[in-house]
């Protein structure tokens, strides 16, 4: 399945940011999606993910309390609602659909940049 990531961009620390992942395969619904994140130098890290009905979701511990993954299936959209924004947060972020836990399809990428 193809993945689009979108809603990247620069932002103040305390700031938010909604990143959007879609896919244009309707089987997109069948998917667990995860968003990761890698930084410059730095291996890339799971930041959240949610099984194929939206019933379950996981976060790193780094971006507990301030970050919210969702989906929209009607729409192929898993969403990434991101706030409370620090510099850590940093990074190129990237969705990816699959099984639970094995990720296979990837997009290309959005870069966020917080600024202090």
């Amino acid at each position: 399945v193809q993945l689009v990531e979108s809603g990247g961009g620069l932002v103040q620390a305390g700031g938010s940011l909604r990143l959007s992942c879609a896919a244009s395969d309707p089987t997109f619904s069948s998917y667990s999606v995860g968003w990761f994140r890698q930084a410059p130098g730095k291996e890339r890290e799971l930041v959240a993910a949610v099984t194929t009905a939206g019933g379950s979701t996981i976060y790193a511990d780094s971006v507990k309390g301030r970050f919210t993954i969702s989906r929209d299936n009607a729409k192929n959209t898993v969403y990434l609602q991101m706030n409370s924004l620090k510099p850590d947060d940093t990074a190129v972020y990237y969705c990816a659909a699959g099984a639970w836990g094995r990720p296979s399809s990837w997009g290309q990428g959005t870069q966020v940049t917080v600024s202090s």
